[in-house]
């Protein structure tokens, strides 16, 4: 869906809606990761509808982008799928910013193959072997004689920090690896190249890619929530300091049932039961 969907014109004045008072032109900019892009579009589309007077613009980019443009203060809300780095963090306080952590709901980072590939299992050393080189060949992770393609996100990612520190102990990805800039970017590659590896948020699973249980537990609400599933993570949203106004209201929304139920929507992990 595209991002204009999410600009709506803000009313000059002050307005009372829903017990909600809004700044006159105030527009909330929302940037950064895509795993959290799909929350925070349909967050904000049911916010705005809520809230005529809102006017808030969601966009990509990847959590490295996010943060820097908190940082640089060209957003109000950094959408990230890891937490800040202390390099980061120190940077920020050292611009007059102080970064607010909003956990907004959890995620598994889902080992996808080629719905062709045999493979229906994996271990955690065998992942990392794949991703670090040792291993190049499916039949010597249990499946046929073909080579493998490894599919990585690329280096602004924050599932590619959350993979690297999770699955690989972090250690480098290979060098012949695939980056892609994007969860459905790595989804599409492996639903396009039979002998292909990746990784993703599961609320891009389809049934277009498989998605491979890692140590014998799959990517799903329940071992996410129990933390069984090895390559669990929060996600998050940042702000410069407490979030106040509009900017608090939206995080509110995304925090309260209503909110939690789009998250469970979008095929991510809700912070609390929404049956």
């Amino acid at each position: 869906m595209e991002a204009t969907k999410f600009v709506l014109a803000a009313v000059l004045g002050l307005t009372l809606l829903s017990g909600s008072i809004f700044a006159a032109g105030k527009k909330i900019v929302v940037e950064g990761s895509t795993t959290v892009l799909p929350i925070a579009q349909a967050a904000a589309e049911k916010f705005m509808d809520m809230n005529p007077e809102a006017n808030i613009t969601v966009r990509g980019g990847g959590s490295g982008v996010g943060v820097a443009s908190l940082i640089d203060k060209t957003c109000d809300i950094a959408d990230s799928s890891r937490p800040m780095k202390d390099t980061e963090v120190q940077k920020a306080i050292g611009r007059g910013v102080e970064p607010k952590a909003y956990v907004v709901a959890m995620d598994g980072i889902a080992v996808i193959v080629n719905p062709s590939n045999p493979v229906n299992a994996l271990t955690k050393k065998i992942v990392k072997d794949i991703y670090t080189g040792k291993i190049s060949n499916w039949s010597k992770a249990g499946g046929l004689d073909l080579k493998i393609v490894v599919v990585s996100r690329d280096s602004a990612s924050g599932t590619f920090e959350a993979f690297g520190a999770l699955a690989l102990g972090g250690m480098k990805v290979r060098k012949d690896a695939l980056m892609q800039a994007s969860n459905q970017a790595v989804a599409n590659t492996i639903t396009n190249t039979p002998g292909a590896i990746g990784y993703c948020g599961i609320g891009y699973l389809s049934d277009k890619v498989k998605a491979v249980p890692i140590n014998g537990v799959t990517a799903a609400k329940m071992t996410v929530l129990s933390g069984k599933y090895p390559y669990s993570r929060p996600l998050f949203m940042y702000t410069n300091g407490e979030a106040q106004g509009t900017i608090k209201q939206f995080i509110d929304f995304i925090l309260g049932d209503e909110g939690q139920k789009l998250v469970e929507e979008e095929g991510f992990v809700a912070l609390k039961d929404n049956k």
